[in-house]
């Protein structure tokens, strides 16, 4: 049984109530829920935070133990020099995640700390982008 996890960065705890233009109605509790239930040979987990250590903590908590880190930093993908080398400095496999393109939004979004590092990013899919991340480690038998 793979053991991963999933790690959001800020202002994701409002999907479902922030710019549903972009993110949809679903809250990510109920999008987790769901997953869970469609793949029930993963042993999943979900950590949020809005606080850049915070997050840098918990890469380094399960940076040496899980199988597979699925991360979406948000904004701190574009910001966080700390982000990107605690993923540089874990064994464990991270596949960043972003919810939207972030390549047909503001250009400061085109930049990322983590991509350098990260075993593959998966963008624009909605929340169908952290499935193909589950399904990146599941094929990694």
């Amino acid at each position: 049984m793979k053991k991963l996890i999933i790690i959001n960065g800020p202002n994701l705890n409002l999907l479902g109530k922030r710019e549903t233009n972009i993110y949809g109605n679903l809250t990510f509790t109920e999008f987790y829920e769901a997953v869970v239930k469609k793949y029930p040979d993963v042993d999943l987990t979900y950590y949020q935070s809005n606080i850049e250590g915070e997050l840098i903590d918990k890469i380094q908590e399960v940076g040496f133990s899980y199988d597979g880190i699925i991360l979406n930093a948000a904004a701190y993908t574009h910001t966080s020099v700390g982000i990107g080398d605690a993923v540089k400095a874990v064994t464990t496999p991270v596949v960043e995640v972003h919810i939207s393109n972030t390549f047909s939004r503001e250009e400061f979004r085109h930049q990322s700390y983590i991509s350098p590092n990260a075993k593959g990013v998966i963008l624009g899919f909605g929340l169908q982008s952290y499935e193909l991340a589950i399904e990146s480690f599941i094929s990694a038998s």
